[in-house]
């Protein structure tokens, strides 16, 4: 697939725009136009609906150790000081950056890219040679936006936007538990914007600098926090098949040890072959990491030194704590046995704006289909899964006569309370037709002459371009059996 295609065909259509593009643009930034805000709420939806308030609370689910509760938060984007400070994101949260120092380029590159980087000035037939260009040392950047929280603007009044969502789940976990009958093995989700000064946001919306995070925190014993960092691996992955990613577009890849998280105890990659990226590669799509009980632990006692084997605390020249923890007490009680224990932590951590991305790259497709007079023309056509789908259905009077509007719209306003419908009277209906394909509509109702005879419509499938006649009356049923089987 030809990824300039798809990114004309978003701005065309109304899918994604450049962020301030009036103005040159902001690099890492993008908006979301009339279709591409109904996909990408699509997608958080689905994920929200079958995650949490879709959730089965009462059995346990294929795979699941155990029955276990969801709910969820939204938490604030910005937060105490002190929470990325305990969480380690103030001191460790970095990329390592070079810099070009070639009068008239002065471009900035992550180190861990340089060998599919260019220096814009300069550029080579073959990435990642900078023989011409004059590189500095690779230095730490830290990713975090500083901003200022009250009128004095000092130094004290520093804080930052959050790089994730978890540590709001985490510093609410006391408060989760004071005010449900939630008990372990239970899940918090958070749908959120995350901020990341990235060096070199890339890749259309793939690496931004603003974005929205899927995450979930699940809080289990210990001793069965292995079996539930399989369950979620596995779930989480099964989530983007239901969806439409091809299988063999995915992998799940788990860790080596060598470039685990120093808190982690076990983690994984969903990627996606993103087809920016050389042939073979793949993107990260969402990680599920096992984190022991490194983040309560942490917002209890104070930052813990990565660099110790069991994590213990880390101080300061004067043998204090370096960040102080909160002083809580973030541990678990079991009613049952007992038992006290801070609870183990499984992060399903998903990207809102990448998985967007990527059931827009695989839903692109060009076919060839016959137009009303049926000859074969190329169409442009998105074959998203009818759940994410910006538009559900179109409705279509054959002619501006004859009552057949009259009769489409009352069949729009009755689909239009349950879902975002579309409305076209305007052109040939094939042309209607191919505008609709575009969009990733998966459904389109036609009031044809047959309608003013038997009152009946047609249905026109997007994909496979079948045909089939419904009553009228019976179309909202029939559009809710196919979107949601």
């Amino acid at each position: 697939m030809d990824m300039d295609k798809l990114v004309s065909l978003c701005r065309r259509r109304g899918f994604l725009f450049q962020s301030s593009e009036i103005y040159g643009g902001l690099n890492g930034f993008w908006d979301y136009g009339p279709l591409g805000v109904e996909l990408k709420r699509n997608v958080k939806e689905a994920w929200w609906r079958d995650m949490v308030t879709g959730h089965d609370d009462l059995d346990p689910l294929p795979g699941a150790p155990s029955a276990y509760e969801m709910t969820g938060l939204d938490c604030t984007i910005i937060m105490h000081p002190q929470v990325w400070k305990c969480s380690g994101h103030y001191d460790l949260f970095h990329d390592m950056m070079v810099d070009c120092r070639t009068e008239g380029c002065r471009a900035r590159f992550r180190a861990d890219q340089l060998e599919t980087s260019q220096c814009p000035l300069k550029p080579s037939k073959h990435p990642g040679e900078f023989e011409r260009c004059s590189l500095t040392q690779p230095r730490e950047f830290n990713l975090m936006f500083k901003t200022i929280v009250g009128a004095l603007g000092t130094e004290e009044d520093t804080t930052f936007l959050r790089p994730e969502t978890a540590q709001g789940i985490f510093v609410n976990f006391k408060n989760v538990l004071d005010s449900t009958r939630l008990k372990v093995p239970f899940g918090v989700a958070q749908l959120g914007k995350s901020f990341r000064n990235e060096i070199t946001p890339r890749n259309f919306t793939f690496r931004s600098r603003e974005f929205e995070q899927m995450e979930i925190e699940f809080f289990c014993h210990p001793d069965t926090s292995r079996d539930w960092y399989e369950y979620w691996r596995d779930r989480r992955l099964q989530w983007y098949v239901d969806l439409g990613l091809a299988s063999d577009r995915l992998r799940l890849r788990e860790h080596p040890s060598e470039e685990l998280s120093h808190y982690s105890r076990g983690t994984s990659d969903i990627e996606y072959a993103f087809p920016f990226l050389p042939a073979g590669d793949f993107g990260e799509l969402e990680g599920v990491a096992h984190r022991g009980d490194f983040d309560l632990r942490s917002h209890m006692e104070g930052k813990l030194n990565e660099k110790s084997d069991t994590l213990q605390l880390e101080l300061g020249p004067d043998g204090k704590p370096k960040y102080k923890g909160s002083g809580r007490d973030l541990t678990y009680r079991d009613d049952v046995s007992g038992e006290k224990f801070i609870p183990h932590v499984i992060e399903p951590s998903a990207g809102a704006d990448r998985a967007a991305l990527a059931f827009l790259c695989e839903a692109y497709t060009e076919d060839e289909a016959p137009d009303e007079k049926g000859k074969l023309q190329t169409r442009t056509v998105l074959k998203f899964h009818p759940r994410l789908a910006p538009i559900k259905a179109a409705v279509f009077p054959l002619v501006k006569k004859d009552g057949m509007p009259e009769i489409a719209r009352e069949i729009y306003r009755a689909l239009k309370k349950n879902f975002p419908v579309f409305y076209d009277e305007k052109g040939a209906v094939g042309r209607r037709y191919r505008r609709q394909d575009e969009a990733g509509t998966p459904f389109c109702i036609t009031v044809d002459g047959q309608t003013l005879q038997d009152n009946t419509v047609t249905i026109r499938d997007r994909d496979s371009l079948k045909q089939w006649r419904v009553p009228r009356d019976e179309v909202p049923a029939e559009i809710a059996g196919k979107i949601h089987p």
